[in-house]
């Protein structure tokens, strides 16, 4: 055998290394699991000292792809001669100078190194009460990676052979759907209107066709692609396609000649041009998170500036040039002002003004909303042109402030039919090109300034489309369900493996799946410093022994992700040497992978398989296990709490989480104030209850009578006040309404003294709300009060209030969990349908009207038995 350092692998098999004897395993510290997050804090200002035992290696650093100094490689990582070397080769030049805090196989106490205490290693004991919801559910985790192992090794059993029978003759289907005879690839399934009525004559014949015309155009017979799952597998997408094109933002409206920019306290006149762009800032004043960022304040500037320079320059009443270099001395508060009372004036439009404006728009846009997709008429999506701007960006965007121009006919591609008219581009303008893309489903497209980035007019989300995508989507994610257990065991292997592109990749695999990271794309220097899995940096990662991991980065829509996890002993392992010096902050971790090449590995093991399927394998996975061991009981609130508490931890243990909303707090103040206000209306019906008999008090208990001690005296009037101005907002809503109604069936306006007269209702409440607080009694109310009555309004509000506290404790425990983001992207629809039907809760309970739509395919299609 050779004895050469090629053939010395990275691990050795010869010893372990031996734990100092009082401290807890990575398995047995605590009670978490790997692949479990454990807490959330603060990040520790230092990490493990992690320096190369051959400080010479230093000069032959590998760099990242970051590097400023180094331009970008997107070839492959297993194309690389130096990868294809063992690790061990190029990591250490001797044994004698192996690490022993990087080789599990040498002795920690080698070269005088002390062992460390079990103090340090360890966790550190917490009560019950403290023990985060991740930790709990370590154990549900692994039992679900475990069905998860056997599911996929029954998937993978052919299924056996059925006797095959005589055809007997088509039966009509129960939902209306005709069969129709296919070969491989399956032909479109429609469902056709069946008459069970008989044969009629031909007046009557004659009279149906009459109410079939007076019919909405847009009823169509209902087409259930998604009993058709061949449909669309190939690259062309549409054989015919005819829209309207796209609606342009109207043009520029100039202020008011009083209305000006003023620039060291003097108004001056600008061009149209400069003028708008002047108004794009000082018409969102009030939003200070962005004018007041220094970089947002610098990119616009910048661009104000040229843009005056190009149109003229600045002038003041006399005609003479201003010249605007100070942004300082720029006042846009005129501009503010204006923009502002404009807003509110909108705001405080009648409804029926409002309403009229309303259907003006929907009908000059009408030809827009929909396009003719292979002869079926589908919703469009965002069929306007994007106006000009201020761009803002998520996170800390370098290019935040710059100007988005008005986007012309000319920079516009249309996508259409060959045979379909090409819709005409406003007068004097032309279209850029005009395409018949077929593999496209965009119906025009234009390129932005600010990034370059392409928008695209697509499909509505409730269109056949956007719906086949969204099954396509979570099928892939079923179809893992057969290989999950290959990839783990694979992956775990690897871990070890001589090759350090094979033990990134693998460790990246690991991290992806336990921890639901996303794979991260490599991001230009105009663009938001995001990261994801293969493109984490040094920073971004602290280590802590025995096998804690810190993450803490930028996330998509630069959402910051920061998780403290325990991860498998290996796993803490390679990290370390990842990190190895003389890497430094800027370098990557996993600098020998890109995701292409991890998705490129990821489809040995299936087709189309990339890092964002796990991600919808294991949330869908997750819940599906979960609604078997579901036994939702109780009030319809008590089955949506259980609902949302299973996809709470689907979100927990797939790292769905968001930022605390800027509202959360005044949301949660709000619903606790409509639950203290209920339960001051329980105390007002008791003091009713009291009113008719007074003999009560000795029954029940004077207790029973006293208000709550938080609703004070003080809150009581500030209540009582919230309750008159509601009140008057109804009499005024109602008093328009039935004007409005008045008007539509040709009757008068009712007089302003009408609507004073049903406001004197307020006047009367007020006198008998001043009269309690001054008694400190409360006279029944309605018509016939009893006791009786008085106490079932009372069971009435202990429920409701029962009810909104479900939901108050519901938010609270979801403020920093995305469950939106698990329930519409990531848990197949199909699931939250099973669970509907199961538990016989309204579908309305988890599914907007725009939800609904969306996913209509899944509640069609499926029942209470379907698993994932």
């Amino acid at each position: 055998m050779s004895s050469s350092e090629d053939d010395v692998p990275l691990v050795r098999a010869n010893g372990r290394a031996k734990a100092a004897p009082n401290a807890k395993s990575p398995v047995t510290n605590g009670d978490v699991d790997p692949g479990v997050s454990i807490r959330f804090g603060a990040v520790q200002d230092k990490d493990v000292k992690m320096e190369d035992a051959d400080s010479a290696r230093s000069a032959g650093k590998r760099k990242s792809r970051g590097s400023i100094d180094q331009k970008k490689s997107y070839a492959e990582p297993e194309s690389s001669e130096e990868e294809d070397k063992p690790l061990s080769k190029r990591r250490r030049t001797s044994v004698k100078h192996e690490d022993p805090e990087s080789d599990d196989d040498v002795p920690l106490a080698l070269n005088g190194r002390k062992l460390p205490k079990a103090s340090e290693t360890a966790i550190g004991e917490e009560s019950d009460s403290d023990v985060p919801i991740e930790r709990k559910l370590s154990a549900q985790k692994k039992k679900i990676e475990q069905q998860a192992s056997k599911d996929a090794r029954t998937a993978r059993k052919p299924a056996p052979k059925k006797e095959t029978k005589p055809a007997a003759a088509a039966k009509k289907q129960t939902n209306g759907v005709k069969k129709e005879p296919t070969d491989d690839k399956s032909a479109i399934k429609k469902v056709k209107a069946q008459s069970a009525t008989p044969k009629k004559g031909k007046a009557n014949v004659k009279a149906e066709s009459e109410d079939a015309e007076e019919k909405d155009e847009d009823e169509e017979e209902e087409y259930k692609w998604w009993e058709d799952p061949t449909k669309g597998d190939g690259t062309k997408k549409w054989a015919t396609l005819e829209h309207s094109g796209v609606v342009f933002p109207p043009p520029y409206e100039p202020l008011p000649k009083n209305v000006k920019l003023k620039y060291n306290g003097v108004p001056v006149t600008l061009h149209p041009d400069a003028e708008e762009v002047a108004g794009f800032f000082g018409g969102m004043l009030n939003s200070t998170h962005n004018v007041d960022n220094p970089v947002f304040q610098k990119n616009f500037f910048a661009d104000f500036k040229d843009i005056i320079k190009k149109t003229g320059g600045a002038k003041d009443a006399q005609g003479n040039k201003v010249d605007i270099k100070d942004f300082t001395k720029c006042d846009f508060k005129p501009i503010f002002e204006f923009y502002d009372a404009q807003r509110a004036e909108k705001r405080n439009q009648p409804a029926a003004e409002k309403k009229r404006l309303k259907a003006e728009k929907d009908e000059q846009e009408a030809q827009y909303q929909f396009c003719i997709w292979d002869g079926r008429k589908q919703k469009v999506g965002n069929f306007r042109v994007e106006p000009p701007s201020l761009f803002r960006g998520r996170g800390e965007h370098p290019k935040t402030g710059h100007v988005k121009t008005r986007v012309l006919p000319e920079q516009i591609t249309i996508n259409i039919g060959k045979e379909a008219t090409v819709p005409p581009p406003p007068a004097g303008h032309s279209w850029k090109e005009v395409k018949h893309d077929q593999e496209g489903t965009w119906l025009a497209m234009w390129q932005e300034n600010i990034n370059g980035n392409y928008k695209y007019v697509m499909l509505a989300a409730n269109s056949d489309v956007k719906g086949q995508s969204d099954y396509k989507k979570f099928e892939k994610a079923r179809e893992l369900k057969k290989y999950i257990d290959k990839i783990r065991k694979d992956y775990q292997k690897a871990l070890k493996h001589d090759l350090m592109v094979e033990r990134q990749k693998a460790t990246a695999v690991y991290l992806i799946d336990q921890f639901a990271l996303r794979a991260g794309n490599e991001k230009g220097e105009d663009e938001a410093e995001t990261v994801g899995c293969c493109s984490l940096k040094y920073e971004n990662i602290s280590l802590k022994p025995p096998n804690t991991v810190v993450f803490d980065f930028l996330g998509k829509d630069s959402i910051r992700f920061y998780d403290e996890v325990q991860v498998d002993a290996q796993v803490f392992k390679n990290l370390k040497i990842f990190k190895k010096a003389p890497k430094k902050n800027g370098d990557e971790v996993f600098d020998r992978l890109t995701t292409s090449a991890l998705n490129k590995h990821l489809q040995n093991y299936m087709t189309g398989l990339t890092a964002k399927v796990f991600r919808t394998y294991n949330a869908s996975f997750t819940m599906s296990n979960l609604l078997k061991e579901m036994k939702a009981t109780g009030t319809i609130a008590e089955k949506v709490k259980a609902y949302n508490d299973a996809n709470r931890k689907v979100a927990i243990l797939c790292n769905h989480k968001r930022t605390v909303t800027a509202g959360h707090a005044n949301q949660m103040e709000k619903l606790g104030e409509r639950i203290k206000g209920m339960r001051y209306q329980k105390w007002r019906f008791k003091q009713q209850m009291l009113d008719l008999e007074p003999t009560l008090k000795k029954k029940k208990g004077a207790s029973f009578f006293e208000r709550d001690e938080d609703l004070t005296l003080e809150w009581v009037k500030e209540h009582q006040a919230f309750l008159l101005e509601e009140q008057t907002q109804k009499i005024k809503k109602k008093f328009e309404k039935d004007n409005e109604k008045r008007v539509a069936d040709g009757e008068k306006e009712m007089k302003t003294s009408e609507l004073n007269e049903r406001l004197d209702a307020v006047k009367d409440m007020e006198k008998k709300f001043n009269k309690e607080n001054k008694s400190g009694k409360v006279e029944a109310e309605g018509k016939g009060p009893t006791v009786e009555k008085l106490e079932a309004a009372i069971t009435k509000l202990d429920q409701r209030v029962e009810t909104m506290s479900l939901q108050a404790q519901d938010k609270e425990d979801n403020k920093e969990v995305a469950l939106g983001t698990s329930k519409i992207n990531y848990i197949d629809p199909r699931l939250t349908v099973v669970f509907s039907k199961k538990f016989n809760v309204p579908i309305e309970k988890f599914f907007s009207k725009a939800l609904r739509e969306k996913f209509e395919w899944a509640i069609k299609s499926v029942e209470q038995d379907w698993e994932f």
